[in-house]
């Protein structure tokens, strides 16, 4: 487990554990319904912590299609590797980008949706700069 996901569950536990005492030290008159409330927020919390990286998942699949869709129509002909950088500290929707006839070369795409998508970062060998690469894309500032 990557130590952001152990802390944002250890402040919900925390929370939670807050929360029903909060409910428990009540009058009763509103103990009842404070405490469906504090259930409530903790079934909520479960099902985040469940459903979030299977919802990563499926967001960073449905953009590494637009992105190959993008790179085929941009490098029509060519061969390509997509892969994405693995732990929480990366961006899921920054994608790496291997061309075939680039082998040292990496290019990260950042993808928004399927009408904005951009090189953001490269990965050069060497002394080269970035504008040296056969893919290389100078970002418009403006549209």
């Amino acid at each position: 487990m990557h130590p952001i996901t152990a802390m944002e569950i250890t402040a919900s536990v925390i929370f939670v554990i807050v929360i029903f005492v909060i409910a428990v030290l009540l009058p009763d008159k509103i103990r009842k319904i404070s405490l469906i409330t504090a259930g409530s927020i903790t079934v909520l919390l479960l099902v985040f912590f469940a459903v979030r990286p299977y919802w990563l998942d499926y967001q960073v699949s449905k953009r590494t299609e637009q992105l190959n869709q993008y790179l085929e129509v941009k490098y029509p002909g060519e061969e390509w590797e997509i892969s994405r950088q693995a732990g929480r500290q990366y961006n899921p929707y920054h994608l790496e980008v291997r061309f075939s006839n680039e082998k040292d070369w990496i290019y990260i795409y950042s993808v928004v949706d399927a009408e904005n998508i951009h090189q953001s970062v490269w990965g050069v060998p060497g002394a080269m700069a970035p504008s040296d690469g056969k893919h290389y894309e100078l970002y418009p500032l403006e549209k």
